[in-house]
């Protein structure tokens, strides 16, 4: 089916909007293309529109990602320059991109089929919005970038692959797992957000290839509307990403445990009643 002018419109804003919340950016297109357009954009669209929000993430962190980058060359030939956190944290960004590489390659198939059945996206939205909850009331939340080692970058590895499943979502596993390390909330929130640059530049550029071709009857976009769709999910990423930081730095996560939670239960009413189809 194709791709209309208004999907792509209304996609790119939900991508932009969602991908830097920690309520599941793949979550919400899948529910958006089941519930107002009848089929699903697939998750190549989701992953190339992707691109978009993280060309936002490298604009806005543009100094943070040069001052990283810089110490990390550096620090391989100067000793001194190993000592310090950001040579360190550009290894942590390194090693923690490794398990949702892995995972990503291994289970690629069942992330594009079985993963985006709508059942699973609500389970894992309610579930995973009860973590984030827990992980905010018991989290210490006094460890900062000094304090980070190499276990906390492979461990939020590890939850960052979550978001491999829909309605998981990227920056909602990292910061929750964060949280449980007793790290800082607004450092566990910036650090999600580099910890992603590799990986969904990665997954973006991969799956372009595929993003004309969805397997079974999903939605196919024009070279144009996927253009048009990315730069929407910049434009409104950018402002998000600005708005969630200060967010985050100023007040809790509950917000979006409990948007999380409705969500979740409003799928598997929609579900029940037949409303949406599943798959």
């Amino acid at each position: 089916m194709q791709m209309t002018w208004l999907e792509t419109v209304v996609l790119g804003v939900i991508q932009g909007l969602t991908e830097m919340l920690p309520i599941s950016s793949s979550g919400h297109l899948r529910l958006a293309s089941a519930l107002f357009f009848d089929a699903d954009a697939g998750a190549s669209f989701t992953a190339v529109t992707q691109l978009g929000t993280e060309a936002a993430v490298l604009l806005y962190f543009a100094k943070d990602i040069w001052r990283l980058a810089k110490a990390w060359v550096v620090g391989i030939w100067d000793k001194p320059t190993r000592q310090t956190t950001d040579y360190r944290m550009g290894w942590y960004v390194i090693i923690g991109t490794i398990p949702i590489v892995v995972l990503g390659l291994l289970f690629k198939d069942a992330i594009r089929d079985q993963a985006r059945n709508l059942w699973l996206v609500a389970a894992s939205l309610i579930l995973f919005g009860l973590l984030l909850g827990a992980a905010e009331r018991f989290g210490g939340k006094q460890r900062g970038f000094d304090d980070f080692r190499l276990k906390d970058g492979l461990l939020l590895g590890v939850a960052q692959a979550g978001a491999l499943i829909p309605g998981v979502s990227r920056s909602g596993a990292t910061i929750t797992a964060g949280l449980f390390l007793n790290i800082d909330r607004a450092v566990a929130a910036r650090y999600s957000f580099l910890l992603a640059i590799p990986a969904v530049l990665g997954s973006g550029l991969y799956s372009l290839p595929d993003v004309f071709e969805p397997a079974g009857a999903g939605l196919i976009p024009s070279g144009a509307q996927m253009i048009v769709a990315t730069v929407i999910a910049f434009l409104v990423g950018l402002a998000a990403v600005h708005w969630m930081l200060r967010w985050v730095e100023r007040h809790s996560v509950y917000i979006f445990v409990w948007y999380r939670v409705i969500v979740g239960v409003l799928i598997m009413i929609l579900l029940s009643t037949g409303v949406i189809d599943a798959t």
